[in-house]
């Protein structure tokens, strides 16, 4: 009978594979990174060079000319509060919405849950482009178009599927029996909902709205096709005011435009953020 040796391998061997793993990864990250590390260089550096053109290049002579011919309510202020009643409305609407949608489906059982959970998942896919010409012709018979009631009501409910999908996961999270304990106190369904799953899950909403919000903050061919009146559209549209009738682009004020633009996002990330590494705040709190 023979017998056969299976030779482990070294701790120095394994070690070495590590750091060639670790090494590696290390790189890839420090690419990827400054990958995006470059256009928000760009940005900073355009918006103090008047004379700025695509290239990453140091300014020559620093100057805030540029913040200052944008610095008017035409240009600025007026586009920025478009979007912050446009964007803010439509993501209380889909919040609000989606919650009151996503408490049926994690809390109660019924036959059509499945299909329902299934075209909401499949909505999430559809690409917005798909029903706009449907949703225009609608908008103009109803007399909607032009309206920022109207376009709040249609960015809502577009954001919809995908919020109520995340909302949904998250409150699976929350144990039942923490809300039943609040039934048995005498609290009913809206009220345990308030006071007792949604504070579980502030670190998830925290997730759903931030994700809501600044994908409607990019939106621009939602407003593009629901406002006509200048005085109605929001800054992601009137990104293109900084281009001339003959393709010449201002890069330099684009670039101060983009800052203000960017800055609405990161208050909210700021605000929000907070919750978003407190995780679950009831675990632990039921016992098996």
């Amino acid at each position: 009978m023979t017998t056969t040796t299976r030779t482990l391998p070294t701790t120095s061997s394994t070690g070495g594979r590590a750091r060639g793993t670790a090494v590696a990864s290390t790189v890839a990250m420090l690419v990827i990174g400054l990958a995006f590390l470059v256009p928000l260089l760009w940005v900073v550096l355009a918006s103090f060079d008047t004379e700025a053109s695509l290239s990453v290049a140091w300014p020559s002579n620093w100057s805030f000319g540029n913040f200052q011919a944008i610095w008017n309510a035409e240009t600025t202020f007026r586009p920025l509060a478009n979007s912050l009643i446009l964007c803010g409305g439509a993501t209380i609407v889909t919040m609000v919405t989606a919650v009151l949608c996503a408490y049926p489906m994690s809390r109660f059982r019924f036959r059509a849950k499945r299909p329902l959970l299934l075209t909401i998942i499949f909505s999430t896919g559809l690409p917005i482009t798909a029903i706009m010409i449907p949703v225009y012709s609608l908008f103009v018979q109803v007399n909607l178009i032009d309206s920022m009631f109207g376009a709040i009501l249609f960015l809502g409910a577009s954001s919809l599927p995908y919020a109520i999908f995340l909302t949904k996961g998250f409150m699976d999270g929350v144990p039942v029996d923490i809300e039943e304990s609040a039934w048995t106190e005498g609290a009913g369904v809206l009220r345990a909902l308030w006071s007792v799953v949604l504070p579980l899950m502030r670190s998830g909403l925290a997730v759903a709205t931030i994700f809501t919000f600044v994908t409607m903050w990019g939106n621009f061919f939602v407003p593009f096709m629901l406002l006509l009146s200048p005085e109605n559209l929001p800054a992601a549209v009137t990104l293109y005011t900084f281009s001339s009738q003959y393709g010449q682009v201002a890069y330099g004020q684009l670039a101060a435009f983009s800052i203000f633009y960017s800055l609405p996002v990161v208050a909210l990330y700021l605000f929000l953020g907070r919750t978003l590494g407190q995780g679950f705040a009831a675990a632990g709190g039921v016992k098996g």
